[in-house]
């Protein structure tokens, strides 16, 4: 029997945004009558592809109706003129109004950018119409930066965007569990954060498939704690659904730190994660 869903949650549900790669959004066609017109679509920029494959997928997505967010990962950028190309090209292809901006995890930048503030600094985003930047967030730490350097590295992305005129927000690193997430969400608020939060979830998988992402992402803390016992996310991860998941941030949230929106990674592809997205709306 499943359970049911409680109306914060299905509100969350609802007006999510999703993740694809380049090659997953081939298949937004079939799409169409399973997400609701304009639902904004991230497109990301996995290492087996490059940035005219993104600028294609983004295209495809708002000839279909979607609103699409590209990833821009800074140290895979050559040069200045190539990210201006691309950003040239994202909206011009399709009408690109909002981006997330990443440093990206190769060990050495292929050009001058060694993190997102340096291209941000550039004024590169703003020149080319975009209004709007969206920066990573990492519940569950990042396996490479101190949480501290990485709290700081953040409010100095914020305040230049502020000061350059960009709309912002934070969409975070996909979890398991609802009390890290929650804990994270209330620290960025107390710091003065006031932009909106989307809380990334890992969509509807194989178990092998999310273990693969998680420990790629640096999520593996998650992982080891399933080792441990933590049954909740044991059933999680062996139903390869987030519902559960989503009830527990909706039934735990703070009234004075909510969740903004949820931010869904489609592991197991586009197509099954609308179906999923689908069948919890109609539970």
């Amino acid at each position: 029997m499943q359970a049911m869903v409680s109306a914060r949650g299905a509100a969350l549900v609802r007006a999510c945004s999703i993740e694809l790669s380049p090659r997953d959004a081939r298949s937004v066609d079939a799409l169409a009558d399973m997400l609701d017109p304009g639902t904004t679509v991230f497109v990301s920029l996995p290492p087996s592809a490059a940035y005219a494959d993104v600028v294609n997928a983004c295209s495809h997505l708002r000839r279909n109706g979607f609103e699409p967010v590209p990833h821009v990962v800074a140290r895979r950028l050559p040069s200045y003129a190539d990210a201006s190309d691309f950003l040239h090209r994202a909206t011009d292809a399709a009408d690109v109004s909002q981006v997330l901006l990443l440093g990206g995890d190769a060990p050495r930048p292929l050009g001058p950018f060694d993190g997102a503030l340096a291209l941000l600094a550039t004024g590169v985003v703003e020149r080319h119409g975009i209004t709007a930047v969206a920066f990573a967030g990492y519940p569950d730490g990042h396996p490479q930066i101190a949480t501290g350097i990485l709290q700081a590295a953040l409010q100095v992305k914020l305040e230049v965007a502020r000061r350059r005129g960009l709309a912002t927000s934070l969409v975070t690193q996909f979890g398991f569990e609802a009390p890290p997430i929650l804990r994270w969400i209330a620290a960025q608020r107390e710091a003065g954060v006031t932009c909106p939060i989307s809380v990334g979830l890992a969509g509807p998988a194989s178990v092998a498939t999310l273990a693969k992402y998680a420990v790629r992402c640096g999520v593996g803390a998650s992982l080891r704690a399933l080792a441990h016992g933590h049954t909740a996310i044991a059933r999680i991860l062996t139903e390869a659904d987030p519902g559960a998941l989503i009830e527990a941030l909706a039934e735990g949230e703070d009234p004075a730190a909510p969740i903004d929106a949820l931010h869904i990674f489609c592991f197991g592809g586009a197509t099954r994660t609308a179906q999923w997205r689908a069948g919890f709306l109609s539970r």
